[in-house]
């Protein structure tokens, strides 16, 4: 029960931060120059970091793809996530207790 409540409060923080960033950012930033924005040397050194721990072609596979979709985009798919995991946490069957006294 606290492991959905949790997943759907995450849900919502991510949910309002991209109607934010979609909102008050620019309509064509993308999720690179979002952070380059935040700070101006990570792409610089985010390659060597995934380079080190995952090989090359997570970066240039995965997370190049992703540099150039819009900056909403991933807190958007990240609380979309949290919902479906919340709301599958919420359906599970409790054990059905008898309330009467023996």
């Amino acid at each position: 029960m606290i492991a959905q409540r949790a997943l759907a409060v995450l849900a919502a923080i991510l949910l309002v931060t991209a109607v934010a960033i979609a909102t008050f950012g620019p309509q064509s930033l993308s999720l690179g120059q979002a952070l380059a924005l935040l700070d101006h040397d990570v792409l610089d050194r985010l390659p060597a970091w995934f380079n080190r721990i995952f090989g090359t072609w997570m970066w240039d596979a995965i997370v190049q793809q992703l540099l150039v979709r819009p900056a909403w985009l991933l807190p958007v798919s990240a609380g979309i996530i949290c919902i479906g995991l919340s709301m599958s946490l919420s359906n599970r069957k409790t054990t059905h207790r008898s309330h009467r006294r023996s």
